[in-house]
């Protein structure tokens, strides 16, 4: 079994590969090649990736190449984990927003547009090489918005599946506070990426009991405080919102935030900075603490766990939260909508289950962005600025037109390098 990551420089890349050693008995990898175009940090990671392997007596072997056709060539799977631009270009995401007063995010928002018009095109030209080099593969999209992403990926014909880790992010600090194995709980999330709530917490199965009255109860305060809410707001929804919801919940403080604290781009560059130092050190052959603080918790379990069940699936297929194809999952949205729901994970590809009527505080909300996500798509594939506009102005944290005037200004100037249209 042969699979590779295109992006595979990125400092994530050792937690995906300490879940790959642990897990090797439910993902089988003969070979791993790691993909990208910039060949020192691809030989740090390698390295590093290399000696983790090791250390934890897996037999596969670990190519680099900075050669995209013959890293994909015959693979069984390609996961994607790139960022257009790099932390750079995530910093101006964050940044020239808030000279409008809007939210400066890198996937929520007019800098969340920025990066898919960034990465859609890159996205598809990497995807048309995997279907003429490895036609059977999966494609595995984890590249940010993961919905607008994928949702390109599945109207160009391609066996793709998103995923985000903020679904088993909650599963395992839900079962870490109740106790019980993760494998165990099971949630009703529901959504669109970066736009989800847990509606139900059920333990021992899709029928289990639901705790998550008992969560809010007990353990609400640390909920809320990990998510940046006060408590009451908690209280009054009955759900756990993801984080990004913060960004619509609170958006004025979130500005008043953001505009005196520095970036999180710069965080993080500062962060890959020290990572990559320690990357290169020959003793390291672990993930190191710091990683941790770079985000993707849970990544690595998430990828192993949805690449083996679209390349080994189980009889009756496994149940994951994934982004694909509403098809009538959400009836308020066309089938080509991409949600993030569980799904049966078999073969074939993932097929969202039923879930209950979405409320109308949440339907509404998803129903808008969605409408934005068509409106970005396009976008996104067709340049112009009109088209930028209209997709600003759809979107809820913009809906004005001199806001969206403003910001289609500076998504343009900062982006342009980026656009063959601008």
């Amino acid at each position: 079994m042969k699979l590779a990551v295109v992006g595979g420089g990125s400092t994530y890349t050792p937690e995906l590969i300490d879940g790959f050693a642990r897990l090797r008995d439910t993902l089988p990898v003969e070979e791993l090649t790691l993909v990208d175009p910039d060949g020192h940090r691809l030989d740090l990671v390698g390295g590093l990736a290399r000696r983790i392997f090791a250390k934890q007596g897996h037999p596969g072997r670990i190519v680099t190449t900075s050669d995209l056709a013959a890293g994909v060539e015959g693979a069984d799977a390609v996961l994607l984990q790139l960022r257009v631009g790099g932390q750079a270009a995530r910093n101006q995401d964050e940044t020239w927003p808030l000279e409008c007063g809007c939210v400066g995010q890198e996937t929520t928002g007019a800098g969340g547009l920025a990066k898919a018009m960034r990465t859609v095109p890159v996205v598809l030209d990497i995807a048309e090489q995997v279907r003429q080099l490895a036609p059977d593969a999966w494609i595995i999209d984890f590249t940010n918005p993961v919905g607008i992403v994928t949702r390109a990926l599945l109207q160009a014909g391609h066996r793709a599946v998103g995923l985000c880790n903020v679904a088993i992010g909650f599963q395992r600090r839900f079962a870490a506070r109740l106790g019980v194995a993760p494998e165990q709980v099971h949630l009703d999330h529901v959504g669109l990426n970066h736009l989800t709530w847990e509606r139900a917490v059920r333990v021992g199965g899709p029928g289990g009991e639901d705790v998550l009255p008992k969560l809010l109860t007990e353990h609400g305060d640390d909920i809320a405080a990990d998510l940046h809410l006060p408590r009451p707001v908690l209280d009054r929804l009955g759900v756990v919102p993801s984080y990004y919801l913060r960004y619509y919940y609170a958006h004025d403080e979130v500005v008043r935030e953001l505009r005196t604290a520095p970036s999180r781009a710069s965080q993080v560059a500062a962060m890959e900075k020290e990572l990559l130092e320690m990357y290169g050190d020959p003793a390291l052959d672990e993930k190191p603490a710091l990683l941790a603080k770079r985000g993707g918790a849970f990544y690595s379990e998430a990828a192993v766990a949805l690449a083996a069940s679209l390349l080994r699936p189980t009889a009756g297929g496994d149940v994951q939260v994934v982004n694909t194809y509403n098809n009538g999952t959400l009836p308020f949205l066309p089938d080509d909508a991409v949600v993030e729901v569980p799904a049966t994970v078999t073969g074939e590809g993932a097929q969202p289950l039923p879930v209950p009527p979405l409320e109308p505080l949440f339907a509404g909300l998803v129903a808008n962005v969605t409408a934005y996500e068509d409106l970005a798509l396009e976008a996104a594939l067709r340049g112009g600025r009109d088209r930028v506009f209209t997709a600003l102005l759809s979107h809820p944290l913009v809906g004005q037109y001199d806001l969206a005037e403003q910001l289609t200004d500076r998504l343009i100037a900062h982006n342009r390098e980026h656009f063959a249209w601008a």
